[in-house]
C-alpha cells in the first residue's frame, strides 16, 4: 500500500502522521478511498508544471500581441530611455562595487576620468535607470495579471456558490480529513498553483527588480503552501481564503494601468474602491468568517492537533499584515485627499525586511497563507 510518505518523498519524517493529520488518522486511510470517491493526493498536483509552462506561453503571447496593442491605443509607446555611454571602468565600478557611489566615490571617479563629479553622478543615474521596467513593460505585465486574476474570482466566486461551505463554514471540517476532492476545487487549486510556477519562470526573463530575491522566495512559499494544503485536504477552507484575498487583487492592477495611462481620476477611483474592498475582506470577512471558521468551528468539530496549532498561529500572522497593510493604504488615501492624487507606494528597505520575515514565517504553514500573495503583490508591485 502506497502512502503519501512513500509516494512522494524517501524523508518520510516530513509527512508524519502525527503532525499532519488529526489522531487515529494515517495516510493509508486516505490511500485506498471507495470506488468512485478520490481524496486528495500531492502527486495530483504535478499536473500543474505542464499548465505553468502553458500559462507562461500564454502571458508572453498576451502581452506583446494584446496588451501591448491597448498600451499603443493608449499612447504608452515602449519608448527607450537614455541610456548610458559606454565606460568600462564606471561600469566595472555599478557591476561589482556600488550603483550609487558616495561623496569618495565620486570624487576618485572624477580624477580618474577627468570628468566633472555631476557628469559622473548623471552616468550612475542613467545606468541605474537603463536597468528599470519602462511604463509600457509595466502597463502590459498589469494587464496579464489583471486579467488573469478577475478571471481566476470569477471562477472561483461561481464554484463556491454552488458550494455548502460558502453558506455554512462548518462544512469545511464535517468529516475531516475524508472529504471528497471534486473537480472544480481541483481546478481551482491547480490554476493557482500553476500561475505561480509561471512566476517563478518569468523572473528570469523579466527585467530583474530589487525584491527578486523576495518575491521568488515567496512564489516557492506559495507554491509549497498550496501543494501542503492539498495533501492534507485543507483545500475547502482554503478556497475561502483564495476567494476572500483574489477580491481585491484585480482592481490594485486596475488602478495600476489607470495610472501608467494617466488616467488619474480613473485611477484614484479604482484606488478608492480598492482600499474599500481591502478594508472589508482583511479587516472584516476575514477574521470573522475565515478564523473563526479555522480557529474555533474546527476545534469543535474536529478537535486540535499539531499542525493545525501551527496553520491557526501563522493564520494570526497573516491577520497582523492585514492590519499593518490597511494602515499603510490608510495613509496613501489620506494623502491622496491632500494631495489630490494618488501617488505611487515606495517602500523602505525596512518595510521589505519586515515583509521577507513574514514570508518566511509562512512556509512551513498551509494554504490559507498562501493567500499572503496579495500581500505581497501589493507590497512589491504596489503602483510602480
Amino acid at each position: 500500500m502506497t502512502t503519501q510518505a512513500d509516494g512522494l518523498m524517501p524523508i518520510s519524517w516530513f509527512w508524519n502522521e502525527r503532525f499532519w493529520l488529526p489522531h487515529n488518522v494515517t495516510w493509508a486511510d486516505l490511500a485506498d478511498p471507495a470506488p468512485g470517491v478520490e481524496y486528495p493526493k500531492a502527486g495530483h498536483l504535478l499536473a500543474a508544471l505542464p499548465l505553468a509552462v502553458g500559462i507562461f506561453a500564454v502571458r508572453i503571447l498576451f502581452e506583446r500581441f494584446i496588451a501591448s496593442a491597448c498600451a499603443r491605443r493608449l499612447h504608452i509607446q515602449a519608448g527607450v530611455g537614455r541610456r548610458a555611454q559606454p565606460n568600462a571602468v564606471l561600469e566595472k565600478v555599478f557591476t561589482s562595487i556600488t550603483t550609487n557611489p558616495d561623496t569618495r566615490h565620486l570624487d576618485g571617479l572624477s580624477k580618474q576620468l577627468d570628468w566633472d563629479v555631476r557628469k559622473v553622478q548623471r552616468w550612475f543615474r542613467h545606468r541605474r535607470n537603463q536597468d528599470k521596467p519602462g511604463t509600457h513593460t509595466k502597463f502590459c505585465e498589469s494587464m496579464w495579471r489583471f486579467t488573469f486574476y478577475l478571471g481566476i474570482f470569477i471562477y472561483g466566486l461561481q464554484f463556491l456558490w454552488q458550494s455548502p461551505w460558502l453558506w455554512d463554514t462548518r462544512h469545511c471540517w464535517y468529516g475531516y480529513p475524508y472529504q471528497v476532492m471534486t473537480s472544480g476545487l481541483y481546478h481551482y487549486y491547480v490554476i493557482e498553483l500553476a500561475f505561480y510556477w509561471s512566476l517563478m519562470f518569468s523572473q528570469f526573463i523579466d527585467i530583474k527588480r530589487k525584491d527578486f530575491l523576495v518575491m521568488f522566495i515567496h512564489h516557492l512559499a506559495t507554491v509549497g503552501l498550496v501543494s501542503f494544503s492539498y495533501a492534507n485536504n485543507m483545500a475547502r477552507v482554503g478556497s475561502l481564503v483564495l476567494c476572500v484575498h483574489d477580491t481585491s487583487d484585480f482592481l490594485l492592477e486596475a488602478a495600476k494601468m489607470a495610472n501608467y495611462a494617466k488616467y488619474q481620476r480613473l485611477c484614484d477611483f479604482l484606488f478608492i474602491v480598492f482600499s474599500v474592498v481591502f478594508f472589508i475582506t482583511r479587516l472584516v470577512i476575514y477574521p470573522l468568517w475565515v478564523l473563526n471558521s479555522t480557529m474555533f468551528e474546527s476545534w469543535a468539530i474536529v478537535g486540535p492537533f499539531p499542525s493545525w496549532w501551527l496553520f491557526n498561529i501563522l493564520l494570526l500572522v497573516l491577520q497582523v499584515l492585514h492590519i499593518f497593510w490597511s494602515y499603510l493604504i490608510f495613509r496613501i488615501a489620506l494623502k491622496a485627499l491632500l494631495r489630490g492624487k494618488v501617488r505611487p507606494i515606495y517602500l523602505s528597505n525596512h518595510n521589505r525586511i519586515l515583509v521577507f520575515c513574514f514570508g518566511v514565517l509562512g512556509v512551513s504553514g498551509t494554504t490559507q497563507m498562501h493567500f499572503c500573495q496579495v500581500v505581497f503583490v501589493s507590497l512589491n508591485y504596489s503602483m510602480n
